[in-house]
């Protein structure tokens, strides 16, 4: 029988700052994640949702504030996310094998490796690419593939960084539901947006962002229906000036 890792959730992030070029991008964000609801981070471009997503994994450090995994395995919280980009990163080798590699980073033995191998693929609807060059893939099976890559290291916590701003609607739509796969696996997915019609399809919670601040969240039942801020309001409008 497999014992499932202790958590590394819930995630705080404590009075989060960060400066670039001599401004402030992000300015003093406190917010906590915890398991369970897919938490959607919105907002204008610009408005530090990238940067946010990037601090929370741990790719930057903030200027100031903390970043603190409060799960009982939290010292081993970077295990146990994994983070998939906007614009897909493919190694220079097959689908299968790139895959192959992020399991071998994780430390998982070779011949437990095959078969996750296989049903990563199988999930994302990318059995028949196994052998082909990840880069001769089309930009929306390179994104199904970072998502299957990232699922097969069997994350807590994903992080998606707009997954699918450069997709076309049929793309975008499988994409989706490879996302709302892992979601109902039991990972927590973290991800922005600025897309709102994909929000409400997607967002259990929102958190909404703009100039670096996080002016709303809550429910995306609440937010949609009754924003409370006028940003929030003007953003949902499409009115909403940057």
């Amino acid at each position: 029988m497999t014992i499932a890792p202790a958590s590394i959730l819930p995630l705080r992030l404590d009075g989060v700052c960060y400066d670039a070029g001599g401004k402030r991008l992000v300015d003093g964000v406190s917010l906590a994640f915890a398991a369970g609801p897919r938490t959607l981070i919105l907002g204008p471009n610009g408005a530090g949702k990238s940067l946010l997503l990037r601090l929370a994994h741990g790719l930057l450090a903030p200027t100031a504030g903390l970043v603190l995994w409060q799960g009982p395995d939290a010292r081993n919280a970077g295990r146990h996310q994994a983070m998939v980009f906007q614009r897909p990163v493919m190694l220079r080798r097959s689908a299968a094998a790139n895959i192959d590699y992020a399991l071998r980073l994780r430390g998982v033995p070779r011949d437990s490796r095959r078969p996750r191998v296989e049903e990563a693929l199988e999930r994302a609807g990318l059995e028949r690419f196994a052998g082909t060059p990840a880069r001769a893939l089309s930009i929306g099976e390179q994104q199904r593939l970072a998502l299957a890559r990232a699922w097969a290291t069997l994350p807590q916590v994903l992080f998606l960084d707009e997954p699918t701003a450069s997709l076309d609607p049929a793309a975008t739509w499988a994409v989706e539901g490879i996302i709302d796969a892992i979601h109902r696996a039991g990972t927590k997915i973290v991800m922005t947006t600025h897309d709102l019609a994909q929000a409400r399809r997607l967002a259990d919670d929102i958190v909404f962002l703009n100039h670096g601040r996080v002016v709303e969240q809550g429910t995306a039942e609440r937010f949609f229906a009754s924003p409370r801020t006028p940003e929030a309001a003007a953003f949902i409008a499409g009115t909403l000036r940057w």
